[in-house]
């Protein structure tokens, strides 16, 4: 009898468990809001948890799903969160109704993970007072300053090409942007000679690696803070890296010290992180502390080196796909180059037009972050609608899907920069292009992120042909594992692109009628070959 009893009663805990997650998933359903049906315990998160899809296609998926519709609801766990696709009510949320829509709704905890108080994270009573102390750094003027700083590192990309060539061995392309713009991040945020691109034990690198490596650490942490807030004030700070804060707290830390005893004045973050320590009264809101300060330093390293390094990645993917495209660039280069007797200056970024459309493309095609997240600061209904939110609803903007939608980008899957004629441009809605986010909160280093990016890639592009070979992954597959969109991997710890060099010979180039640079001395064929780790 006591055997039935048990028995009884575990069915019965099983059977309230199973009705109490079920019946929570009504909330969108009783308001007449569509969405992907949910499954118990995670909601519409059982695939992204279990690694079965990326977040990127979840976030493409649903919104080809109900793009018809203003609106459509999804559940993360038991929460449940609201997806706009309407250009226009993603207008009213990022910028006309942007004072009710703040905050990016992401949880906190300092204690545990003291670097992700920044500005990306940060809730408004601190976002607000830091960002606009920080935004002048990211002046026209202050990114003149700085241009040299990034034209010197390029100089080091350029070697190590030329070096390659020369030994023939094969580079990983991905992995030798995050070097480039590693090195430039750490130029122009924090004054250090990073030397990623020389030194293969770089701890610059290596720091790099060690955040946006997924291992089984990282997922279970993240998963933890999301779904198990509770259960991660416990046992969180037993997954969190405390290299990774031990190192940068220690670097911002000993680097303001030696520049206050040695009269250092360099126009980067370090400095404007200076000035407002001296100055504590022009944010008398917030407690700038040295991990409080470094978490701004960080943000811009990560944000910095990723995100551009991913993006000269995709461009790279697609350049050796296309190579109408790749020598409609590559011509206009040298052109700006032989214009300017083989220098490159700051205007001449901003007046590549054709550079210009291929970066927007790639972006487009690739948003780095595939969907923008706001939290509702009041109750709200969105105009011309009967929808209301409660206060404290999250809110996803699914960029990967809009801009991937047929309707707004004929061929989306085609890549094709002539999309960002600005006839084009004008003609389309302003929201149907997100990948720095819009409005007020907005990426603060969008302009930075541009020039690196585009002189990167007019380094690489310059002197040396990209092309495809048998390994290269087509059609383009996302992570599974990775948060944002970077291309699928075949190992645990590799990098998504290799490339080969080989010389070819100048006399051939000149007998055809092709125009070189002044100080072009080869041109070399780079095959990208994303086989992860194995070599060509």
């Amino acid at each position: 009898m006591d055997y039935y009893q048990l028995l009884f009663a575990t069915g019965a805990v099983v059977l309230a468990i199973y009705y109490y997650y079920t019946s929570i998933y009504n909330y969108w359903t009783n308001r007449g809001i569509p969405g992907p049906k949910p499954g118990p315990f995670l909601g519409n998160f059982w695939g992204i948890i279990t690694r079965k899809y990326a977040v990127a296609t979840a976030v493409k998926n649903w919104y080809h799903e109900f793009k018809h519709e203003p609106v459509f609801g999804i559940y993360e766990g038991k929460t449940p969160l609201l997806v706009i696709n309407d250009l226009e009510l993603v207008k009213d949320v990022l910028i006309r109704d942007f004072s009710l829509f703040t905050d990016r709704g992401f949880p906190l905890f300092d204690k545990i993970e003291p670097l992700t108080q920044h500005l990306f994270f940060l809730e408004s009573e601190r976002w607000k007072p830091l960002r606009s102390k920080l935004s002048p750094i990211f002046t026209s003027g202050k990114l003149k300053e700085m241009f040299p700083l990034v034209v010197e590192c390029a100089g080091h990309l350029e070697k190590f090409l030329d070096r390659v060539a020369d030994n023939g061995e094969p580079v990983e392309c991905r992995e030798m942007a995050a070097k480039f713009t590693t090195d430039v991040i750490g130029s122009c945020a924090f004054g250090i000679s990073m030397n990623a691109l020389e030194d293969e034990d770089s701890e610059f690198r290596k720091m790099g690696r060690q955040i946006f490596t997924p291992n089984f650490r990282h997922l279970t942490r993240d998963a933890c803070r999301q779904f198990t807030p509770l259960l991660f004030k416990v046992i969180g700070k037993y997954l969190q890296s405390q290299d990774v804060d031990n190192f940068f707290i220690g670097l911002v830390r000993d680097t303001m010290q030696y520049r206050e005893q040695n009269n250092v004045t360099r126009p980067d973050i370090i400095n404007m992180l200076m000035e407002l320590r001296k100055h504590p009264d022009k944010v008398d809101s917030i407690e700038l502390t040295d991990t409080l300060l470094t978490a701004q330093a960080f943000v811009f390293f990560i944000a910095g080196f990723e995100t551009s390094s991913s993006t000269m990645g995709h461009a790279l993917y697609e350049l050796a796909q296309h190579q109408d495209v790749q020598d409609k660039l590559r011509q206009e280069i040298r052109d700006t180059y032989k214009k300017n007797g083989g220098t490159l200056t700051y205007a001449d970024i901003k007046e590549m037009k054709y550079m210009d459309k291929v970066f927007k493309e790639t972006l487009r095609k690739y948003p780095i972050l595939t969907m923008l997240t706001r939290q509702a600061m009041e109750n709200y209904t969105f105009k011309g609608t009967k929808i209301t939110i409660p206060k404290g609803m999250r809110i996803w903007v699914p960029v990967y899907g809009i801009q991937t939608d047929p309707d707004i980008y004929p061929e989306p899957e085609k890549f094709d920069p002539e999309r960002f004629e600005d006839d084009a441009v004008a003609a389309r809605h302003p929201m149907s292009f997100l990948p720095f986010g819009d409005g007020p909160r907005n990426c603060i280093g969008a302009r930075f992120a541009h020039i690196q990016s585009k002189v990167g890639l007019t380094t690489i592009i310059r002197n040396h042909k990209i092309d495809v070979c048998e390994e290269t992954r087509i059609p383009y597959e996302a992570d599974e594992r990775a948060f944002l969109l970077t291309l699928k991997v075949d190992k645990e710890f590799s990098i998504s692109e290799n490339l080969t060099t080989a010389r070819r010979d100048d006399t051939d180039n000149q007998n055809a009628g092709r125009t070189r640079s002044v100080n072009c001395k080869i041109d070399c064929e780079i095959q990208p070959i994303p086989s992860f780790g194995r070599k060509a």
